[in-house]
């Protein structure tokens, strides 16, 4: 234990355990293979930290603290039960003692909770609406609110999808791990989007007071590698894990001293990440090698994340090339926000005209109707279309419906200075 108990011991124990949670959750979960019990474990040890913490102080590796006493009291939970020497037998009698490799050289032994975690929230007999929101809530840690937001979807039916997911899962005995063969492949597509949404979260926060939650980034990152190397032959898992290489690689450069945002076309590009960048390349080279037929959506957002890669400033990026790319995902995975990023993308190649007319056309989609970033789009464009007046209105509306506060900061200062 450290030697003095902290300031705000509250404070430190709900960050830790917001961070570590997932993998609190995953570790319990191996044991009784129930992920509604484990969560109700995790609390469990959440709340022996609140008691033990403020006396004794906060452990040197708190996270590890809290899986061990989430693993004991799922060890003695158990014992408990009727059938206690056959879960024994089947789980192993070193579960308290093995820690999992994190990136084994052999795709096929990977034994990582997390993973196992996502893959059994993502089964089949749950919806891909379930599977993703599920994973969100216990890998993510995002709140129902943050995920409802991440989907552009009422809170209410988010929480729903979550109660009777879990629910689904007990009832079906829905195994613990990672499967092998045509049901590993089956959900792939599900696992793909779940670690590329927790990124995001991550990325770009919904909500907070942080742009930035880096933890997530570094677990989504750990996971898309993980993948790749489980299914080595499959070019779109690698073509998530370019794509998150890419963005993790400007981390450093998208916040200011003070945490404020700072947007792609004024980013310090000497601060971005080689040995990032070049994890990025080398993993699209991969997908690319793997590939037949058309590319999948997420090798063509990693390819247009590496047309920005390849730019040495803002102003030598192949718009044009981007806007194609954009063109050909929005018919693999057509959706709003796609045909949002291509407006950009052709209001730097053909300027911003052409462009208004594809966010216009975007106006009356029902899934942008409360997202922010399409009053930010269509007001960066009146803006350089010189109608300064609208461009103030939309940057306006824009901060009035982000849920971030460096977020809404911004587009406020975008408002009151529109051509800046």
């Amino acid at each position: 234990m450290s030697s003095q108990p902290p300031a705000d011991p509250r404070g430190a124990i709900e960050t830790v355990f917001r961070l570590e949670s997932p993998r609190v959750i995953a570790a319990a979960t191996r044991i009784v293979r129930d992920i509604g019990i484990a969560e109700e474990l995790a609390q469990d040890a959440l709340v022996a930290a609140l008691e033990q913490w403020p006396r004794d102080g906060v452990p040197d590796n708190p996270g590890a603290w809290l899986v061990t006493t989430a693993r004991r009291r799922a060890v003695d939970l158990v014992r408990r039960r009727e059938n206690y020497a056959r879960k024994l037998a089947e789980i192993g009698r070193d579960l308290e003692t093995t820690v999992p490799a994190q990136e084994p050289a052999d795709p096929d032994g990977i034994d990582d909770d997390l993973l196992r975690l996502v893959f059994t929230a993502c089964h089949p007999v749950l919806s891909a609406e379930a599977r993703t929101a599920l994973t969100l809530r216990l890998l993510g840690g995002l709140s129902t609110a943050e995920i409802a937001r991440a989907f552009l979807t009422p809170e209410p039916t988010v929480a729903q999808r979550i109660v009777r997911a879990k629910r689904t899962l007990a009832t079906r005995n829905v195994a613990f791990e990672v499967p092998s063969g045509p049901d590993r492949e089956a959900r792939l597509g599900s696992v793909l989007d779940v670690i590329y949404l927790i990124f995001n979260e991550g990325y770009a926060a919904t909500t907070g007071d942080d742009w930035l939650r880096p933890a997530l980034c570094e677990d989504a990152l750990r996971l898309a590698r993980q993948l790749a190397a489980l299914m080595p032959k499959e070019p779109e898992a690698h073509g998530l894990a370019s794509l998150l290489e890419f963005q993790a690689s400007r981390t450093a450069s998208r916040t200011g001293p003070d945490g404020e945002p700072i947007l792609l076309k004024d980013q310090n590009r000497r601060r971005w990440n080689r040995m990032l960048l070049a994890r990025g390349v080398d993993a699209l080279a991969r997908a690319d090698a793997v590939a037949t037929g058309v590319p999948g959506p997420y090798v063509l957002q990693a390819t247009i994340a590496a047309c920005h890669a390849h730019a040495h400033t803002y102003e030598d990026t192949d718009w044009r090339a981007i806007a194609t790319l954009y063109g050909l995902l929005a018919v693999r995975a057509p959706s709003p926000v796609v045909e949002l990023n291509r407006a950009v993308a052709v209001s730097m190649a053909d300027g911003p005209a052409p462009a208004l007319e594809i966010v216009d056309a975007l106006a009356a989609e029902p899934a942008l109707r409360d997202y922010h970033l399409l009053p930010s789009v269509r007001g960066d464009l009146l803006a350089r279309l010189g109608r300064t007046a609208e461009a103030r209105t939309e940057f306006a509306r824009a901060a009035a419906l982000a849920r971030n506060e460096r977020e809404r900061r911004l587009l406020r200062r975008r408002a009151d200075s529109p051509t800046s």
